[in-house]
């Protein structure tokens, strides 16, 4: 719904703002722009989706041999005890517990299929201990910002994407949405557990909120300290080498379980195929919208507002051209996607919008669609602080995204 009102606004504007140019600036070459436009960017839009099938079909198969070799039971017996802290009005042996930690394990590897189905389960489950069924309750709450919050290790897609536009390491963003992602995510956990007085004291939670954060500033540091060009050398072996360790690891552990690692593979990647060929008409869709409104000027005229804002307040400009996919990130997964496509085809891979605009699409999650799904899913209508919430950690997570893009690329 959220989307079909974003569609409808790009071509109405699109066209308020060409006839006023038609009539006003006497500009008669403005409507065969926007109609070449759509022309340009749904083969674009086909190029891009086809030519996703190959690599898409290639981390489909990695990650259903690390799926299969309990990559996900792993890090779910990692962090379980953690979660136990974090949702306390829920029994000690509630089935709940399982489900939480698979769907936050399979978000952070990037096992979007094997989370949502585990996600609703959990959601279920948390519902059966609900006393106001109608209600989020505050387990349901903290689950549901915490996936809001667009945890991550692995951006698999994103890395596709960029390889797929010709970045000269699709993996140079590893690293900073690995950033982003646990500042929003942090910000929105410390939140929530502040509004439900959980303790934070616990020294469970502070063993592990402790740890990661003493790596996460740890690493930032040490970036911090390089110059320029060591730093992207640095991050860049950095990337490649985590990413790659986590292939052989996923390998390893199917092959001491005595899983068929081939097989496993192949299963996966039969599924990358299908998943290029379904994001067709929506990646066309959100393209084609986005040509006709930069084609007639309109999008210009929206950075060029921001840019005048922003340098009042004497800020640097350089994020405000990824800053559409920021925006469109809690409403539409999809059409943030499409901006993070156009920001790269109009201002290239390795540009700073280029990279930003992917780091802003792995930094938080779709809120929107979240809520509708997950609570939606047990009829949940009085969500109370949900919303907030969420909105809490897109925001840090899209700040974070700026201040660690000007660190690694600025």
């Amino acid at each position: 719904m959220v989307l079909n009102y974003i569609w409808i606004f790009f071509f109405v504007i699109a066209f308020v703002v060409a006839l006023y140019k038609l009539i006003f600036e006497g500009d008669t070459e403005v409507f065969t722009r926007m109609l070449q436009a759509t022309f340009d960017s749904s083969r674009n839009g086909f190029e891009i989706s086809l030519g996703l099938t190959g690599v898409l079909t290639l981390w489909m198969g990695v990650m259903k041999i690390g799926e299969r070799g309990g990559a996900i039971g792993a890090l779910s017996y990692v962090i379980r005890p953690f979660f136990r802290k974090l949702f306390p009005d829920l029994p000690k042996d509630s089935p709940a517990y399982g489900y939480i930690t698979m769907n936050i394990a399979a978000n952070m590897l990037g096992l979007d299929n094997a989370a949502t189905p585990v996600g609703l389960k959990a959601m279920q489950e948390m519902q059966m201990t609900n006393t106001k069924k109608d209600t989020a309750s505050n387990a349901q709450i903290m689950f549901l910002v915490l996936n809001t919050s667009g945890l991550t290790l692995i951006p698999v897609t994103i890395m596709v994407y960029r390889a797929q536009a010709g970045a000269a390491n699709p993996s140079d963003i590893f690293l900073p949405i690995l950033f982003a992602t646990y500042f929003s995510t942090m910000v929105g956990l410390l939140a929530v557990a502040l509004k439900q007085k959980i303790n934070l004291l616990n020294k469970v939670i502070v063993m592990y909120l402790a740890s990661i954060t003493l790596v996460v500033f740890g690493t930032m540091w040490y970036f911090s300290t390089l110059d320029k060009e060591m730093l992207t050398v640095v991050s860049n072996v950095v990337s490649s080498l985590i990413i790659f360790i986590i292939i052989v690891s996923f390998i390893v552990m199917a092959w001491v379980k005595r899983v068929n690692v081939y097989e496993a593979f192949i299963d996966g990647a039969k599924g990358g195929f299908g998943i290029a060929i379904k994001i067709i008409p929506y990646l066309i869709a959100i393209l084609v919208g986005v040509a006709v409104f930069r084609a007639c000027g309109a999008m210009d005229m929206l950075m060029e507002g921001l840019k005048a804002t922003f340098l009042c307040v004497g800020l640097n400009t350089d994020f405000v051209d990824a800053l559409p996919t920021a925006l469109m990130k809690p409403l539409s997964g999809s059409g943030a996607r499409g901006m993070m496509v156009d920001a790269m085809n109009t201002f290239g891979a390795d540009s700073f919008a280029g990279r930003l605009s992917c780091v802003f699409q792995g930094a938080t999650d779709t809120t929107f669609y979240i809520i509708a799904v997950y609570f939606g899913s047990v009829g949940i209508k009085k969500i109370r602080y949900a919303l907030t919430y969420g909105l809490l950690a897109d925001l840090t997570g899209i700040l974070a995204a700026i201040f660690v893009a000007y660190l690694f690329f600025g």
